[in-house]
């Protein structure tokens, strides 16, 4: 009978968390995804498709996003309003850190003539959330608030570095993960592997794996406790720097600029 108990008590337990979740909040929030990669809106019955969901419960959900000032109708279609930009200035309100940094960052790109960015780990992605452009151009198009796949970026690997050896495996396990270039890593006891090594090294180097001809490379921002809180990148094309290159000649700026800013957050 203690065993039967034992055994059951997982389920118990998903089963509660399933019934703590709010159904029509998760498809309204999906709703608000799908939105958010249209940026020239769409119509009902493109929502309703994209989300897997009725016409008329779509309309529901747009409805209440529009009347609730999230989403707008034009026509007959419907795009997200400027009312989101403002709960992502306040989520990253840490706006003072960034603030702060952006002069530092400014340096780091009028140094090395290239472009800088920080950012944090969301989900299965690292989320912008402060960029100076350098001055040579490349064709991913990057802002604040551009998401981008952790696994594969040099931002991404820093902030995974800091998961426990159990928490990366079940990132990794549940990740959605694919060649984005011919020189992408794929192989998840590999990735291990590499997020592993740029937890050791204190720096991460992805070449080419994001896009052909782009390198990057990353540098840990640690909060008090020690903790990474946000990666700090300077990515250039692959005609201008080697990785050893990138090693000799960007890394020093980089991990000066991380330490500068720690030390304003050490002050929070």
């Amino acid at each position: 009978m203690e065993n039967e108990t034992e055994s059951n008590a997982p389920a118990t337990a998903d089963a509660q968390a399933s019934r703590d979740l709010v159904g029509s909040l998760q498809k309204g929030l999906g709703v608000l995804e799908i939105l958010a990669n249209a940026p020239d809106g769409m119509t009902l019955t493109e929502v309703a498709t994209e989300a897997g969901l009725t016409r008329a419960g779509a309309r529901r959900l747009l409805l209440t996003l529009v009347a609730s000032g999230y989403a707008r109708q034009t026509d007959r279609r419907f795009l997200l309003s400027a009312k989101l930009l403002g709960l992502a200035r306040t989520w990253m309100g840490d706006a003072a850190l960034w603030r702060y940094a952006e002069p530092v960052m400014r340096r780091v790109s009028a140094t090395l003539g290239e472009s800088c960015s920080a950012a944090v780990l969301e989900g299965e992605d690292v989320v912008y959330v402060a960029r100076v452009a350098g001055r040579r151009i490349v064709s991913v198009r990057l802002n604040v608030g551009t998401r981008l796949p952790a696994y594969c970026t040099s931002m991404g690997r820093v902030l995974l570095s800091d998961l426990e050896a159990s928490e990366l495996t079940g990132f990794l396990a549940k990740a959605s993960i694919s060649a984005k270039t011919e020189r992408t890593v794929t192989d998840r006891a590999e990735l291990a592997e590499t997020v592993a090594l740029a937890g050791a090294r204190g720096y991460a180097i992805v070449d080419q794996e994001l896009e052909l001809g782009l390198r990057s490379i990353a540098v840990p921002i640690r909060n008090k406790a020690g903790r990474i809180t946000a990666a700090l990148n300077v990515s250039t094309q692959s005609a201008r720097f080697t990785c050893a290159e990138m090693e000799q000649s960007i890394l020093p700026t980089l991990l000066t600029a991380a330490r500068e800013i720690e030390d304003f957050l050490a002050l929070q």
